[in-house]
């Protein structure tokens, strides 16, 4: 099937507009006495949405809850069609606008520093927490009123949806994050994924680690923590294929020795200079491997059979059969171009793994812990 084109994906809205939406609707149930069928709400970038109200019930004459339902859009995401709620209680008492907000049930809570929200808070970012006294500010307003309100964000599936995320990682337990900078999720957007490995950094820089491990994926991040058992978890960060901007990221962290640990097929990207090592580019990695080789071997029968190969990984077989020297060429080329990206504070290195983990290239960062 032809991939659609991006244009035509849908966006949708992030966990932290679903709980400003239920934050919402429960005011409304609380001041009009009637549960809504829908509200609108405005996103922090500009722009409004209307979103169905999936349940409402007022629990006490000042306690209402209502859940939304999480819209991704076409972005494949963990929390797609997850419940996300709000149990807002109003203090009579209060004469102006005043808003808490605080994490209930499925909503992570902070314990390691370095994270936007301090250890001991709800994990509910900034965003969200702006849309949410938006909203039910919005929503006083509207009706000529002032009151001070407790807000409960909680999302009844949270503690079993964060074990497919990095949140036990980042020390973020007993359910998800509230996330969202502006409210719309976009399609394909890379914002959250960066965002990710940005925590994790920040994670890794408070926790004291001196050098983080860099792994594209769940499989190599595994041989990486086989090989380096002494190294923190918080150590181990897979930055999927954003190269150059994780590395830019881990200096910003004051972060000075990476190592990188990658297969075969990703060293190859990485080491012709990709920012960016999507599988995208992997019909110019093959030309550009037999070139390599049939300059450092004078062989061009050789060369040749590379170049056609189907795979990177029918191309590393025949490599490391015949002509093992190339494994040190492409490895010596991810570190010169890693080192192009970082600059010179970080001291990188590099190890290259087989498919069953064997390192097939290595050079150290000069120190770890």
């Amino acid at each position: 099937m032809a991939e659609r084109n991006k244009e035509t994906l849908k966006t949708g809205f992030t966990t932290g507009a679903a709980a400003a939406a239920a934050a919402k609707a429960a005011l409304q149930l609380l001041l009009d006495d009637a549960p809504p069928g829908a509200v609108e709400i405005s996103f922090l970038s500009g722009g409004t949405r209307t979103i169905p109200v999936h349940r409402c019930r007022r629990e006490t004459a000042d306690t209402a809850v209502c859940t939304i339902i999480k819209d991704a859009g076409d972005d494949p995401d963990i929390t797609h069609r997850a419940e996300i709620g709000a149990r807002v209680t109003r203090r009579r008492n209060g004469h102006a606008v005043d808003v808490e907000i605080t994490g209930g049930d499925g909503v992570g809570r902070v314990t390691k520093p370095g994270l936007e929200i301090p250890p001991g808070e709800p994990a509910i970012n900034s965003g969200p927490r702006k849309m949410i006294r938006q909203e039910i500010q919005d929503c006083f307003l509207a009706r000529n009123q002032s009151g001070a309100v407790r807000v409960e964000v909680f999302v009844p599936r949270g503690e079993e949806l964060a074990k497919n995320t990095l949140n036990a990682r980042l020390g973020i337990l007993g359910g998800i994050s509230i996330l969202g900078t502006t409210g719309i999720e976009r399609p394909m957007s890379h914002e959250a994924y960066v965002a990710t490995i940005a925590s994790s950094l920040s994670v890794a820089a408070a926790a004291g680690c001196r050098c983080v491990v860099f792994s594209t994926g769940r499989r190599s991040e595994r041989f990486a923590q086989a090989r380096w058992p002494e190294l923190p978890v918080e150590s181990f960060v897979q930055i999927g294929d954003f190269f150059e901007q994780s590395l830019k990221l881990a200096v910003q962290q004051g972060l000075t020795r990476v190592m990188l640990a990658v297969f075969f097929g990703k060293a190859v990207k990485m080491a012709q200079g990709f920012a960016h090592t999507h599988a995208a580019k992997s019909s110019l990695s093959l030309p550009v491997l037999a070139a390599w080789t049939r300059a450092a071997t004078g062989d061009s029968g050789f060369a040749e059979k590379i170049r056609r190969a189907n795979t990177a990984r029918q191309a590393f077989e025949y490599i490391r059969e015949s002509c093992p020297e190339m494994l040190t060429h492409v490895g010596n080329r991810v570190l010169a171009c890693a080192r192009r990206f970082a600059g010179e504070r970080v001291d990188m290195g590099c190890v290259v793994f087989d498919f069953l983990g064997n390192a097939v290239f290595e050079q150290e960062a000069s120190s770890q812990g």
